[in-house]
This record gives structure tokens, sequence and C-alpha cells, in this order.
């Protein structure tokens, strides 16, 4: 079953990153895909979190986006705030934030960054692996 799309707008607010892992957990069960739930809600809190985190005043809502094409999940947070594109780096040990993008790197096959206008996606990409009996 491939093809399949999926979207839905949150609000910036803290309450949306949770709200947000309850709608992928809800998609991934209903396109049978509750193997990726771990990865895909993790992803996705730490995409969401970093949109609450860094564009307050810049917008209302975020955008979530689910595809499943070719044999991957591609999970994409769209956001109005244009002025600081997202990168990986490494925090230092004795930082408290900054380590979102290294648990997507970690999770995810590739992932990365496209502009829009206004603002950004960034978007992520989970290899279906498929079970054989």
């Amino acid at each position: 079953m491939s093809g399949r799309t999926d979207s839905k707008r949150f609000r910036v607010r803290r309450d949306s990153i949770s709200a947000a892992r309850r709608h992928v957990r809800t998609v991934l069960v209903g396109w049978k895909l509750a193997e990726l739930i771990d990865d895909a809600t993790l992803t996705t809190s730490e995409l969401a979190t970093n949109v609450i985190a860094h564009t307050k005043g810049t917008g209302d809502y975020f955008e979530l986006g689910l595809r499943r094409r070719n044999g991957v999940l591609i999970l994409e947070v769209a956001d109005s705030h244009q002025w600081l594109m997202p990168e990986l780096r490494k925090p230092t040990d004795d930082e408290t934030s900054g380590r979102d993008l290294l648990i997507v790197d970690a999770l995810a096959e590739r992932w990365g960054v496209r502009p829009r206008n206004p603002g950004k996606t960034v978007w992520a990409q989970l290899p279906i692996r498929t079970r054989f009996p």
C-alpha cells in the first residue's frame, strides 16, 4: 500500500507537540505501519519542539505532513519562521538543549530542510522495512 498522504495543522504552542505525536500514531496504525510508531513519534516530537522553541510570534500554526512513498515514510514539519534554517550541530556536554536534530539524524535514513515562502520545511525519511514470515 504505497502512495498515502496526510497533513494536519497545529497551533504553535507546547501542547501541540503531544497532539502531533498522537496524530502520527493514529495515522500509522491506520496505514498498518505500527512498527514505525516509536521512531516517527520521536522524530515528530523533536521537529515540533524546534518549531515551538524557535518560532514564537512568527505564525499561529505549523503543518505536519506524512507521506508514504516507495518504501519510505516522510515526515515534514513546515512553519513560517524564515530567519534561520536549522543546522545539525553538536552541543557541548553542559548545554541543556540543541540535540533535537542529532536525534532526528540518528533515526532518519535522510533528513533536510527546504525553504518555502514564508518559512521552511524540515523533513525526515524513515525506511519502511517489509517483514516476511
